[in-house]
């Protein structure tokens, strides 16, 4: 069922992972996808294209949202091709980095947080003005928001603020009927996975969870199309873990 035509959709980072399958998710169910990439141009065409070919409609949008005017740059090139309606934000773009504490540097830390807690925050401030009652904003946090994994303190720390600034967001945006929301995956087998590559590290994963396979970023997608949908009209200010019950 189109549970989402006539919608407009940005998905940030979907030329991969998460984010691609979150992109041809939104796709599937009726939206018009913006489909945001930094880099990775040639996948992003392929994606727009996937959406085409279901019959959906997609447009491609490049922008570094590590760069301090990156969020308000892509918000220009959003407003010129929806124009003053945006029903769904999804603000996907990360980037892990493992370290420990010993060898995080301070340009390593600066960097996650310019990307994973900046970006969202100044590109929903920037698309506020397009977004209206019943749209939805949904982030990405992270089952390392809630429990300590090896070698990602630093990167926790930024799924954390997601978690709060969601939490905010709805506060403040609840009176004008927009819902903001995150997901927060355990492990998922994506290509800048390393922790799936190996037998060891698929071994740990399925040791932590109590549904016994490797997520893919379909079961995410699934998830943040079910977000954007009337059915979770009342939801907001919540952060959905969507891991497999890992580390109950």
């Amino acid at each position: 069922m189109k549970s989402l035509f006539g919608k407009t959709a940005l998905v940030t980072g979907a030329s991969r992972g998460i984010g691609r399958a979150s992109a041809l998710a939104l796709g599937k169910a009726g939206a018009q996808v913006l489909v945001h990439y930094a880099r990775a141009e040639q996948e992003a065409d392929a994606v727009a294209a996937d959406i085409r070919r279901l019959g959906g409609r997609a447009e491609k949008l490049a922008a570094d949202l590590a760069a301090k005017n990156g969020p308000h740059e892509l918000a220009k090139q959003v407003r010129a091709i929806v124009g003053e309606r945006l029903d769904i934000l999804v603000a996907n773009a990360g980037i892990s980095g493992p370290s420990s504490i010993l060898q995080t540097t301070v340009d390593d830390f600066d960097k996650l947080y310019a990307l994973n807690v900046r970006a969202p925050y100044f590109l929903v401030q920037q698309l506020l003005p397009i977004m209206c009652k019943d749209s939805s904003v949904t982030l990405l946090s992270s089952l390392a928001a809630r429990a300590a994994l090896d070698n990602l303190s630093a990167y926790a720390t930024t799924k954390g603020a997601v978690a709060t600034m969601i939490k905010h967001f709805a506060a403040a945006l609840g009176p004008k009927g927009i819902r903001v929301n995150a997901v927060a995956p355990g492990v998922v087998e994506t290509e800048i996975s390393s922790l799936t590559r190996t037998e060891a590290g698929r071994e740990a994963t399925l040791g932590m969870q109590a549904l016994k396979r490797i997520a893919q970023p379909d079961d995410i997608g699934a998830v943040v199309v079910f977000l954007a949908s009337e059915e979770a009209r009342w939801i907001t200010g919540a952060t959905i873990p969507v891991d497999g019950g890992s580390k109950l």
